[in-house]
């Protein structure tokens, strides 16, 4: 019996020796296919050229041309068969192996799947995106060259990345911000992050809010003044929404006057507006993703052009505003009342509880955020305040941020409160052009508050505004500003939907646009109706299965600033003029890249109200 046990030992490892050499030959041969076929196609251009295939001497030690072709032949041979050696090696590497048990499309050789987005308009690879998810699921993966990517569109995984204080870090695709943004809260990570987040949530606080309810009005009315020469004929809004919400920024952010009262703040606003355009270039096209090749270009002379602009002005305030601080508390004229007073000094108990939010959504806990406990009294209203001056202040009395770093905030504020507002607004005013009977029941509910009073906007209105709310919630479901969130991963990830393992060092990507369009969350996705944010609708739907401020610790710390300012905007518009659209949703042409825009461009008609 032993002997026999030891024959079939024998056996087996001859069969695996046997296996190995086979699967070995199979490879060299392969290489070798490739060689043959590369040398085939030399010869074959050397006859096209009119060039012998050896070198042949000629008088003295000349060399008729040709021996460069040798050497190229040479040279790809060895470069061909390093490639694919490197290939091979990488396939028995364990983060390769893991990646390619999650579902995807097939990855070529040293590309991956990059090829997918050559010669791809923005709106195609949004359309093949959206293709691939219904193919592949809930989780998918591709590869860029040999890093992994993996898709995710289930709350429940989306909870894990989200809510973790582990993966916090953005992905690589930010560092086209930072000539901009710095270490900025939107791209800073570890103890900074962390430290500058508990900073600045207080200049969010709703006491703080309320005082910008006079800017947000005076603007919005300005806005509706500009648009009065559009009057019967089709535009594009979204210019007119970047401008006010530029102004109501340089107001907000820095106190300064907006763009019509100045130069420079004219020319702060182009810059910033001409910034994020080269932003989403550079997210697209693949030479200028290249920082060698990007750094040979004009697009890289005029981004420093721009950056000078707006660093300019935005350290010049940052200068001015302190000094005008220090001087007025050397004179005993501290500005009154002080932050500390604003938000009220006690903290309930859960305020910062961001870990533990529900894990599923009310109507009311939507834009929840750090301070949402605090003292709501409205001693706020008696200061006019800039978050440029909160940060001042707030180092003043000891927190540890430079000139340099509350630069870099104010800069953030400026990108992140610009673009994803200005679409925002411009998606309502479309659907409400397409959806004249929810425009209706809109301007319904604003005649009840205001009646024929052309008073301005109060807090307490804002509060009122329900349904107007809920239009604002659907349009951020169906268009979230920020169609995708991307984090890298730090450590291995197990998912909670499917039994994967996502390796550390993957990016993930979440799919904001297409977890929003769920039929299973939202029954008929593709329909636009306000009445999917009732209470009732909400109150057992997954907290992550509407995140388009984000949600957990890194959610969007602006977004009750940025509500409030939508209320008061699309309020003031809709006071004044009937929107009115020829097109409808499936006419849009979308491009998502940083910020989720139509490419055909925000096109309505405006008629006066009487």
């Amino acid at each position: 019996m032993d002997e026999d046990n030891r024959k079939e030992v024998g056996r087996h490892r001859a069969e695996r020796v046997k296996n190995a050499c086979q699967d070995t030959r199979r490879r060299v041969c392969k290489v070798w296919r490739a060689v043959i076929e590369l040398e085939c196609f030399t010869s074959v251009l050397r006859v096209i050229m009119g060039v012998e295939a050896i070198p042949e001497r000629m008088g003295g030690d000349e060399t008729v041309p040709g021996s460069w072709v040798l050497s190229v032949t040479i040279a790809s041979v060895l470069l061909l068969a390093a490639a694919t050696l490197f290939h091979l090696w990488m396939q028995t590497r364990r983060y390769v192996k893991m990646g390619n048990l999650i579902p995807g499309p097939v990855a070529y050789p040293l590309i991956g799947n990059a090829n997918m987005l050559l010669g791809k308009t923005h709106n195609q690879i949004m359309e093949k995106a959206m293709e691939l998810s219904y193919i592949y699921g809930t989780v998918a993966r591709g590869w860029l060259g040999y890093h992994l990517v993996v898709f995710l569109t289930e709350p429940a995984d989306v909870e894990i990345i989200l809510n973790s204080y582990v993966h916090l870090e953005k992905s690589s695709e930010y560092r086209f911000f930072k000539p901009w943004l710095g270490d900025g809260l939107l791209i800073s990570s570890g103890d900074k992050w962390k430290s500058h987040r508990k900073l600045i949530a207080p200049a969010f606080h709703q006491n703080v809010l309320k005082t910008f309810i006079d800017v947000f009005n005076d603007n919005s009315l300005a806005v509706v003044k500009r648009m009065s020469k559009e009057v019967g004929h089709v535009f594009d809004c979204h210019d007119y929404m970047s401008e006010v919400t530029v102004d109501i920024l340089l107001e907000t952010a820095m106190g300064s006057t907006r763009t019509g009262e100045s130069k420079e703040g004219f020319e702060y606003a182009m810059a910033v507006m001409k910034m994020c355009d080269i932003l989403h270039k550079r997210q697209l096209k693949i030479h200028l993703r290249l920082d060698p090749l990007f750094n040979l270009t004009g697009v890289k002379k005029e981004q420093e052009r721009l950056l000078q602009i707006i660093h300019g002005l935005t350290r010049k305030v940052v200068r001015e505003k302190k000094q005008l601080f220090e001087r007025q508390v050397a004179e005993g004229k501290a500005p009154s009342p002080s932050l500390t007073e604003i938000i009220g000094k006690e903290d309930k108990p859960g305020e910062s509880n961001l870990a533990g939010t529900p894990a599923f959504i009310s109507q009311g806990s939507m834009l929840r955020d750090d301070l949402d406990d605090n003292d709501e009294n409205d001693i706020g209203e008696k200061r006019r305040l800039a978050f440029l001056d909160l940060m001042i202040e707030t180092a003043k009395n000891g927190a540890n941020i430079s000139d340099e770093e509350i630069k870099e905030e104010v800069d953030t504020i400026m990108f992140e409160g610009h673009d994803t507002t200005a679409a925002g607004s411009s998606f309502v005013l479309c659907l409400l052009g397409i959806h004249q009977h929810i425009q209706d029941r809109v301007y319904a509910e604003l005649r009840q508050i205001f009646g024929d009073s052309k008073r301005k906007a109060t807090f307490s209105d804002t509060l009122e505004m329900k349904y107007l709310e809920r239009v604002i919630f659907e349009t951020l479901r169906m268009f979230p500003p920020v169609p995708m969130i991307a984090r890298k991963i730090n450590e291995d990830v197990q998912l909670a939907s499917k039994n994967y393992i996502v390796p550390a060092g993957t990016t993930v990507v979440i799919g904001t646009y297409k977890i929003h369009r769920r039929e299973d969350l939202y029954p008929y996705p593709e329909t636009f109706n306000p009445d999917n944010f009732l209470p009732e609708r909400t109150q057992n739907r997954h907290y992550y299965s509407y995140i388009p401020f984000s949600a957990g610790p890194r959610s969007c710390v602006g977004r009750k600033y940025a509500m409030l300012k939508l209320k008061v905007l699309l309020s003031t518009i809709l006071r004044h003029y009937r929107i009115v659209s020829n097109l409808t949703e499936k006419d849009f042409k979308l491009q998502a890249d940083i910020i989720l825009k139509r490419t055909d461009g925000f096109q309505i008609q405006l008629e006066p109200r009487a």
